[in-house]
């Protein structure tokens, strides 16, 4: 098997020559962007080349109230963040090994509505709380804002596999079980959420459905399974288990296995490293398993210890 036929494989829960691998990390800011993705995927010998999405959703304006929310204008191909992600796609695309299972990025509704304000100096949680306690008290302009977010992500969906990825890794964020009921993440996240897989899947690509952040309630997501191939989460942040997310999203392969930024990932030796690569094959099994990360590893973090990970998991 080449590396993407192995990914689909297991996609599928079929059987496979080995378990496929996939890792991700933001890049340093100022490097040339597609250069230094082909650099990361050929140096890791990883299945999976995660395209990462820097370029996100802004404001013209500081949004201060709810009613701020309406500076979020609606987004098109053309729009600037939008042109320049399609662009950086299409040159990895085209560069990039044909044998690689590529992965577009893409920002849900919780993280895309949190973005413009992070931009202006806010950080995650902060923003968090702004939006909620927006929607809140006038829920009416943060919800049409959430329109225009839910079709500018449909069309960077559409632009990702029609420029050649196999696939849109899909963030949402959201579920933290402090900062809103469950009542209010399904009216007010869940339907967006659901709109942006459905337009993934239509435009033919696969879905891996992406969960993170401390804290969550994990059953809010407990559905999205009909929408999703794959699943990935943070199995040591939230803490939710292999197991237990293979019994709530039991039409899904799972995605993870190692922590991202603590612990054998970033500390092991290789010899670590390989050991509990091996015990998570066989503890989880080959089928329906793609080896991975909770989320995204430490920028600086040196890239031979994800070839030793996926050079051992190659092996078995």
């Amino acid at each position: 098997m080449d590396k993407k036929e192995r990914v689909i494989a297991a996609i599928h829960k079929a059987e496979v020559d080995h378990v496929p691998c996939g890792f991700s990390l933001h890049f340093p800011k100022g490097e040339n962007t597609a250069e230094t993705h082909i650099k990361f995927f050929r140096e890791t010998k990883t299945d999976i080349g995660k395209i990462m999405n820097e370029n996100l959703v802004f404001s013209e304006e500081k949004i201060v109230t709810a009613e701020g929310f309406s500076k979020i204008p609606s987004i098109t191909r053309s729009t600037p963040f939008l042109e320049n992600q399609i662009q950086i796609t299409r040159k990895i695309v085209q560069e990039s090994d044909k044998d690689l299972f590529l992965l577009g990025t893409l920002h849900g509704i919780c993280a895309s509505s949190v973005h413009p304000l992070e931009q202006r100096g806010m950080d995650y949680m902060e923003a968090r709380k702004f939006v909620i306690q927006c929607l809140r008290e006038n829920p009416a302009p943060v919800l049409a804002a959430f329109e225009r977010i839910t079709e500018g992500m449909c069309e960077l969906a559409k632009a990702y596999i029609e420029e050649g990825v196999d696939g849109i890794y899909y963030a949402a964020l959201g579920g933290e079980r402090d900062l809103l009921t469950d009542e209010e993440f399904a009216k007010w996240f869940k339907p967006y959420d659901m709109r942006i897989m459905e337009c993934i899947k239509e435009s033919g690509g696969y879905c891996f459905l992406h969960i993170c952040k401390d804290g969550l309630n994990m059953n809010r997501y407990r559905g999205y399974d009909k929408l999703a191939d794959v699943v990935n989460w943070g199995i040591y942040e939230v803490p939710f288990s292999l197991k237990e997310g293979r019994t709530l999203f039991p039409d899904c392969a799972v995605m993870g296995g190692l922590p991202n930024r603590s612990g054998v990932m970033t500390e092991g030796t290789k010899e670590e490293l390989e050991q509990e690569v091996k015990r998570l094959v066989q503890e989880f099994g080959r089928r329906g398993f793609i080896l991975g990360a909770d989320c995204t590893l430490p920028t600086e973090i040196p890239y031979e210890r994800i070839r030793w990970i996926a050079e051992e998991v190659h092996k078995i």
